[in-house]
C-alpha cells in the first residue's frame, strides 16, 4: 500500500478550526493515507506559546480525536530543544518513511523565509513541501519571492470535483497540463526529485 503522510506542525496556542481546515483540504488534494498533527516544543522563530506543552497536545489529542487518520503526535514535545522542522522530518525517516511519502504542510507566509530555516537548502530534498495560502499572502507570490525555487514549484491545475480522484491524482502526479509552452506536456520538462517538490 503507498503511505502519502501528511504533517502538519505548530505551536497550537490553540488549536483552531483554521488548522484542521487547512490539514482537511491537504489531505483531500493529495490523497494522504494519514496526517500527523505535530506540537512544537519551542519554535525557534516566533514568540513563546501562551499555554504549556502539556495544555497545546491535550487541545490538538481532542481536536484530531473524530477524524480517523489523524493522530497527535509528541515528536517536539519529547526535546527540551528548539523544534526544527528538519529535525523532525529526520525522525519520520529513521522511522522508515522515505522522503517522497511526506508531505509536510505549511503556510505560504511561513515558507517564504525558508532560507533561514535549519538545513536550508537540504531540507527541501526531506519531503514534499505543500504550501497554502494564508489571508494576506497568497501561494502565487512565492515565485516572486522565492525565484530560485520557482523550477520545483508544481501547481496543480483546480479540477476537484470535475475528474474523479484517481484522474486528478494521476494529472497532478505526472505535472499533466500545466505547461505553458502550447504544443509542450509538462511532462517532458526536466522534473526535479520525487521528494522536494512545492506543492501549491
Amino acid at each position: 500500500m503507498t503511505r502519502r503522510i501528511g504533517i502538519l506542525g505548530g505551536t497550537f496556542d490553540p488549536v483552531h478550526c483554521g488548522h484542521l481546515d487547512v490539514g482537511a483540504s491537504a489531505q483531500e488534494a493529495l490523497e494522504l493515507t494519514r496526517m500527523y498533527v505535530i506540537t512544537s516544543n519551542i519554535p525557534p522563530h516566533r514568540p513563546q506559546p501562551f499555554a504549556s506543552a502539556y495544555h497545546r497536545f491535550a487541545m490538538v489529542s481532542f481536536a484530531v480525536s473524530t477524524r480517523p487518520d489523524w493522530r497527535a503526535a509528541d515528536l517536539e514535545l519529547r526535546s527540551p530543544t528548539p523544534s526544527f522542522t528538519s529535525g523532525t522530518l529526520a525522525k519520520f525517516h529513521e522511522r522508515g518513511y522515505a522522503a517522497s511519502e511526506l508531505f509536510f504542510v505549511i503556510g505560504a507566509d511561513a515558507f517564504a523565509d525558508i532560507g533561514s530555516w535549519r538545513d536550508y537548502p537540504a531540507i527541501l530534498d526531506a519531503a514534499h513541501f505543500a504550501v497554502v495560502s494564508r489571508p494576506g499572502f497568497l501561494v502565487e507570490q512565492l515565485p516572486h519571492r522565492l525565484p530560485r525555487l520557482v523550477s520545483r514549484m508544481i501547481r496543480p491545475p483546480s479540477i476537484a470535483g470535475l475528474v474523479p480522484p484517481g484522474v486528478q491524482h494521476h494529472i497532478e502526479q505526472h505535472g499533466l497540463y500545466t505547461s505553458m509552452t502550447p504544443g509542450r506536456r509538462a511532462s517532458d520538462a526536466p522534473r526535479p526529485p520525487a521528494a522536494g517538490r512545492l506543492h501549491g
